[in-house]
């Protein structure tokens, strides 16, 4: 498994968490990040997904709703709907990431931690809201630099 794809899982790992059971973010990611053999600028890539995703949740969770109406975010899986957030907030928000490649790196995360048909979802889901990049970055991107 590629070192960016480890990061990425650890940060779904983290997220997953928060959201199913609330634990306080920063003591689960200390936790997670003791059990993975990440270097510091994994670890830090990990870190700014983890709490870049964290604080505009609503908002992703909105323009998911938005923007792929036909999968409802409360019959979503939970793990997918991290994975969802994460390449959103890759590249719609942070923009380092090619959206291509955003886009692989979650099908990778589907096809590892959820279900069969995950990577399918994911992609398709990803498909959608990509058709609107750039109105997610003018609307999230305000958010992130509040």
């Amino acid at each position: 498994m590629k070192s960016r794809t480890r990061a990425r899982g650890l940060a779904l790992q983290v997220l997953y968490e928060v959201d199913i059971v609330n634990h306080p973010p920063v003591e689960t990611f200390q936790l997670r990040l003791e059990d993975a053999s990440l270097t510091d600028e994994l670890a830090e890539f990990a870190r700014q997904i983890v709490f870049g995703v964290l604080p505009i949740t609503q908002e992703l969770d909105l323009l998911i709703a938005r923007y792929a109406p036909e999968w409802p975010l409360d019959q979503m899986a939970a793990i997918d709907r991290n994975i969802l957030r994460i390449a959103l907030w890759e590249f719609g928000v942070q923009r380092d990431t090619p959206v291509k490649v955003a886009i692989n790196e979650a099908v990778e995360l589907a096809k590892q931690y959820g279900s069969e048909s995950a990577s399918r979802f994911v992609n398709g889901v990803l498909g959608s809201l990509t058709e609107h990049k750039e109105e997610i970055h003018q609307r999230v991107g305000k958010l992130e630099s509040k």
